[in-house]
């Protein structure tokens, strides 16, 4: 990125001073999620213009347009105390931005990851306007509500100031002040303070996802039944996936139990939900995979019949019989075979000397098992040589299947036997990996993860003691989801284990997937061992997880080009001036710090951060300085900021580019005619243009 990036724009200057002036009416001056409501309000308008009075929503004609099917006043919701409170926090604007800081960072020039130190309820607001609709899934593991957890504070009435000494930083007596608090079982408003917290970032979380977008959300026992309530006014019951359980531990090891009246615990939830369940992609499908020596060994101790023990290691001579039609009308061609052999895995293991499960290993693709499955092709063949008399058993028939994994290639299949026994191949249910073969077990919603919880506290190469999952479940979700350029959000990133799961798979499958993560500077506890090694706050923990895991990712992987960077953002206060005026006294001065709205010291780059963003720009979109204008590049589209004077060459520079818009500050102007001539010549080559 070539431009200065320390540089403050407010320093003196010889400008006239009938300098133009700006009112604080400007678009790209207001807060960000200014109006939460205004595009759904927007869109009804557009299905139901005649319940609108003078531009605002009369309920009295909606009601008559409704009659019957408004609902009554006993209905089924979800009410807590607060509830009103939280509506508030979601619609109250944010007037704070997000800053760069590239000394935190991992190739800022290039990557496409971010990381936000921030409180989530503010950093989602900010990214409203640059990210709704973009993110394919989301993941959060926020605080369960335990009784011993913290839980956010939503009082943005804070000044900046205020807001920095929440998030850690001891006041002038010595006290530590949070923006999150504990929210004790004790407490009469227990269940109410959690849900206060998750509204507001539910909602925001919503407008954010894609239409075929996914939300997963980690929860246990003590709010699941809340969460579930929550999420089905939020996104939509219909909308609703699944409730996986988790089993996270043994019973041996988990809690409660014992003396307590209540069964031991060790299951977790995982809430998924979707925006437009119409627009969804169905999931890949989840296995677990189990090494096939000790899944057969396990069969034989528990009893239990293994299927597949049959082999075929010739599969003889192939003669074409006849051919039949599928229900399309399209061929299927059927041979017979002759002089074939089929011997069991125990006789062949006997036979070459070798174990069973080298047999399994050596011979994964000629094993199988028969059955009697529900298909309109076989009993065609079946019609189809009946009467015939054949010198074999064996017989096997290619066709071209319109649907399923074998779509549209030729597809063989082999029956056996008077019944036509179709073959069960263990390669399609098995896979090979590092020269161990794997057979794949369907899930459903229950996965163990008791297997992945052993060395936990290694992933990342980072200790972390606030509920770290493992790398396994986020790497399984994405996989899930099926594209390889998702955009993925987390905004209780904790210890970054998504975006570590993120760049794992990316190595992995060749994926250039991208992630998002926020997470509030909440300080680590003295006595931790986090604490002891340096990590003063959890974004810490989040950050050098991130660097250690990518380094470590690129270094397995030196002949990929892989992106294991990150952009850290910090929220910060706006680089404007605030309007606000507590008496009449104060307009005189307030139009006066309008002929420059900038705030003392206010860094260039910091500011062209703060205007993409208002410009509904991403965070990763490049930016170059040229010529006294920053030049912005996102999604193939060009965008001009001009913050300091230019001449009229360079105005003409811009028009002949064509950006998708141009941004300049008023005093880069020398007074109100060359404003005034600049503005028409942008509106005759009909361009977007704008001054703040």
């Amino acid at each position: 990125m070539n431009q200065p990036t320390n540089q403050p724009t407010n320093q003196p200057t010889n400008q006239p001073t009938n300098q133009p002036t700006n009112q604080p009416t400007n678009s790209l001056k207001t807060a960000h999620n200014s109006d939460f409501f205004g595009e759904k309000l927007a869109k009804l308008r557009q299905i139901l213009p005649e319940i609108f009075s003078e531009h605002a929503l009369d309920l009295d004609k909606l009601k008559t347009l409704l009659g019957e099917h408004i609902a009554s006043n006993e209905r089924y919701g979800l009410n807590w105390a607060g509830k009103s409170v939280a509506y508030q926090a979601l619609q109250r604007p944010t007037h704070n931005t997000l800053t760069p800081c590239p000394d935190e960072s991992v190739d800022f020039d290039t990557t496409q990851n971010i990381f936000i130190e921030s409180d989530n309820l503010e950093a989602l607001k900010i990214l409203q306007k640059s990210y709704a609709g973009k993110i394919k899934m989301i993941y959060i593991d926020p605080p369960y509500n335990t009784g011993n957890d913290f839980i956010y504070h939503d009082d943005f009435s804070q000044t900046q100031k205020d807001y920095e000494i929440a998030i850690g930083d001891r006041d002038i007596n010595g006290q530590l002040l949070k923006s999150f608090k504990k929210n004790s079982k004790d407490n009469g408003h227990y269940h109410s303070n959690w849900l206060n917290m998750m509204l507001p970032r539910l909602h925001l979380a919503h407008t954010l996802l894609s239409d075929d977008g996914v939300i997963f959300i980690s929860i246990d026992d003590n709010e699941q039944a809340q969460l579930k309530l929550l999420c089905d006014e939020i996104f939509g019951e219909e909308n609703f996936i699944s409730n996986i359980s988790l089993k996270m531990k043994n019973v041996a090891g988990a809690s409660g139990g014992g003396e307590d009246k209540k069964l031991k615990k060790n299951i977790e939830h995982l809430l998924i939900y979707t925006k437009n369940y119409q627009e969804l992609t169905p999931f890949n499908p989840v296995f677990e995979l189990i090494e096939i020596g000790n899944l057969v060994q396990m069969y034989k101790l528990e009893n239990k019949s293994w299927k597949y023990t049959s082999v075929i290691v010739n599969y003889g001579e192939k003669k074409y019989i006849k051919s039949t039609t599928d229900g399309a009308g399209d061929e299927i061609k059927i041979f017979l075979r002759s002089g074939y052999k089929i011997l069991s895995v125990t006789e062949l293991a006997k036979l070459e000397n070798i174990s069973e499960v080298e047999v399994y290993k050596k011979y994964a693709r000629n094993i199988f098992q028969t059955a009697m499955p529900q298909s309109s092709i076989r009993p065609r063949v079946m019609e189809a040589l009946n009467g015939m008399v054949f010198d074999t058993d064996l017989f096997s028939i290619e066709y071209i299947p319109k649907s399923g994994r074998n779509k549209g290639v030729v597809y063989e299949q082999f029956y056996k036997g008077e019944k036509f026994r179709l073959f069960s191949w263990l390669s399609d249910v098995s896979e090979d990996i590092d020269g161990k073969l794997y057979k794949k077990e369907m899930q459903g919603t229950f996965w163990d993860l008791t297997s992945q919880m052993n060395n936990l506290s290694k992933e990342g190469e980072i200790s972390f003691e606030n509920g770290k999952k493992p790398i396994f479940l986020i790497k399984r979700l994405i996989e899930m989801m099926g594209d390889k350029n998702d955009l993925i959000l987390d905004f209780f990133a904790g210890s970054a284990t998504t975006a570590h799961a993120v760049m794992q798979l990316n190595a992995e499958d060749n994926g250039n997937r991208q992630f998002i993560m926020v997470q509030l500077p909440e300080l680590t506890d003295e006595k931790s061992e986090a604490y002891k090694a340096g990590f003063k706050a959890i974004s810490d923990i989040s950050k050098e997880r991130i660097r250690r895991a990518g380094a470590k990712i690129k270094a397995e992987n030196p002949n990929k080009t892989l992106d294991t960077g990150f952009k850290v953002f910090k929220l910060t206060g706006s680089n404007f001036k605030a309007w606000q005026i507590d008496d009449d006294n104060a307009i005189a001065e307030q139009l006066e710090m309008y002929i420059n709205p900038l705030k003392d010291n206010a860094k260039e780059i910091d500011i062209v951060y703060e205007l993409l963003l208002k410009m509904g720009l991403k965070l990763t979109a490049t930016i170059e300085f040229k010529d006294g204008v920053y030049w912005l590049t996102c999604e193939n589209k060009s965008y001009a900021i001009v913050l300091n004077s230019l001449s009229q060459d360079g105005f003409n520079t811009i028009i002949a580019k064509k950006p998708a818009k141009t941004v300049v500050l008023d005093k880069a102007f020398l007074n109100d005619s060359e404003k005034s001539n600049v503005i028409l010549q942008f509106k005759d080559a009909n361009l977007n243009f704008e001054s703040i």
